[in-house]
């Protein structure tokens, strides 16, 4: 089942500046009332998507899975987790996105298993030695009888990478202990990830997200690290972490690049961690990724200075490449940008500013649900978090949680239309009643509105064309850039507000009737 062209523009690199959607699948909205999100609730939302104007959608795992990390622990990489729906809900889906003209990318985690995977199961049973244990990372202990982990290297979600099994051999896992990490030199785990990928794309989706792009790759021997001070998931994996970025790591691209050449019309985008332009640009030549994520956008404070350093760093970075640039504000694993900067009235506004930034940017653009409403980020209590960096910090981390919140969708209470009953997965708060979609639809000033009128714009105006921008003079503490087709983006980060530029406006995320733009405001113009 693949897209129909009728439908979906025929364009082979239609991603180059989609704007991509992403939905957390437990937190966007629940088809069948257990307080969790589905593929059934999503299909029920998709003509919400369709009206707002998003290009594709990112949908993260939804395959079976224990839920230690909220499936990115995979059980099976080829089925449904129940709990979602099952391959028909997924098949369903798929046909009515695309027949809304909405293409569906969903995440690929190659670089771990669940350890319910039938592999790990089987790798335990078999013991030190055997070929069931050479698909993943197990090694001798060091030290007194084995007693010490074979090395120093850290898991992302903290205490050691290596778990002890019964027999006293150890397992590397980056992550979680629910996480065994495979062996890329493995040709059997080589096979099997390409065996999944022909599964989705001969179901007909129209690409992937690569969960930690970076990793797959070891070296040789799986010498100790070099010490760092943060070794967390949103570290810089400079060289001297053994754990990440790995020369051979480009191997496995290639080859998934080659399973994807296969499929005219698909792309995939990686999640690469790593602040140096040039290694992260290895990632997406010819033979590699289409896209990778560039997170200086959201790692950025809301400084007139840090973001055109970040815009500069993200377009130095596919300079040179076949790659266009990529853009992101917020996703599952940072705080929302809402509350980066500043929470309340004051984050709302930069928000919308924002969000005005991104999309006039060149390149393709990310989405997190609940962008397009403003939602922040939500102090949970203790006994409500579930990320599995809370219990492995030791309760010093709080975890990702407070930015996985279920989208409100409708009503005055809790859960606001997201599912048919009022206690959810992760608790969602009271006096959310504004937030919602259906209310942010009857009110013109709203940030959705906002949204709506950028997408729309973006896709429908000419001065949005060509690949590069040029950097305007502007006001001290304002960002000042022309697309090469007219458009030209005025933000205002400074403290006072500044004369607008001449221009026709097409779009503002403030009131601009009195020829000024206000602090932490942003403008679209042209001539």
């Amino acid at each position: 089942m693949h897209p129909d062209p009728t439908v979906l523009s025929p364009s082979a690199d239609w991603w180059r500046d989609a704007v991509f959607y992403q939905i957390y699948v437990r937190s966007f909205a629940d088809g069948n009332g257990d307080g969790v999100g589905d593929l059934a609730g999503i299909r029920s939302r998709l003509g919400y998507l369709a009206d707002l104007g998003v290009d594709a959608l990112w949908i993260t795992p939804f395959y079976p899975s224990p839920m230690a990390d909220h499936g990115y622990d995979v059980a099976d990489p080829r089925d449904v987790e129940p709990v979602f729906g099952d391959l028909a809900e997924f098949d369903a889906l798929l046909a009515e996105a695309h027949a809304l003209g909405i293409r569906v990318t969903i995440d690929l985690v190659p670089n771990h298993s669940s350890h319910h995977h039938e592999w790990f199961r089987a790798a335990l049973v078999a013991g030190p030695g055997s070929p069931e244990r050479a698909r993943y990372l197990f090694r001798d202990g060091t030290g007194p009888d084995g007693a010490e982990p074979p090395n120093n290297w850290p898991s992302v979600f903290g205490g050691p990478a290596w778990t002890r099994v019964p027999d006293g051999q150890w397992y590397l896992h980056l992550f979680a202990p629910e996480q065994p990490d495979l062996d890329f030199t493995h040709p059997e785990v080589v096979a099997d990830l390409e065996e999944t990928m022909r599964f989705w794309l001969d179901r007909g989706v129209d690409g992937f997200r690569i969960d930690v792009a970076h990793g797959m790759a070891k070296p040789d021997g799986l010498p100790d690290m070099v010490p760092l001070e943060n070794t967390g998931l949103l570290a810089d994996h400079a060289p001297g972490d053994h754990r990440f970025d790995h020369d051979d790591v480009h191997l496995m691209h290639r080859r998934i690049r080659s399973v994807l050449d296969q499929y005219p019309g698909t792309m995939a985008v990686g999640e690469v961690w790593l602040a140096d332009d040039d290694r992260l640009a290895r990632y997406i030549r010819a033979d590699e990724l289409q896209m990778a994520f560039n997170f200086k956008l959201l790692t950025a404070d809301w400084d007139a200075d840090a973001l055109r350093l970040a815009v500069e760093h993200s377009l130095a970075t596919v300079e040179g490449t076949p790659a266009p640039a990529c853009w992101v504000l917020s996703n599952h694993d940072r705080p929302r940008h809402v509350t980066r900067y500043g929470g309340g009235e004051r984050g709302l506004r930069r928000a919308r500013a924002a969000a005005l930034l991104q999309l006039a940017l060149p390149g393709a653009a990310y989405l997190y649900n609940g962008d397009e409403l403003g939602m922040p980020d939500v102090d949970l209590p203790d006994e409500a978090l579930q990320d599995p960096i809370w219990e492995r910090s030791g309760h010093t981390e709080r975890g990702r949680d407070a930015c996985r919140i279920p989208v409100p969708w409708s009503g005055t209470e809790p859960s606001y239309g997201f599912s048919s009953r009022a206690d959810t997965w992760l608790p969602m708060p009271e006096g959310w009643g504004d937030l919602t979609a259906e209310a942010q639809a009857a009110d013109p000033t709203s940030i959705q509105w906002l949204y709506r009128s950028a997408l729309a714009l973006r896709r429908s105006a000419d001065a949005f064309g060509g690949e590069k921008l040029e950097w305007l003079p502007a006001p001290d503490g304002c960002l000042a850039f022309r697309r090469p087709d007219g458009l030209v983006c005025l933000v205002n980060l400074s403290a006072a507000a500044v004369p607008l530029p001449e221009g026709r406006v097409l779009l503002a995320s403030a009131d601009v009737g009195d020829g000024h733009l206000p602090t932490d405001a942003a403008v679209w113009l042209t001539a």
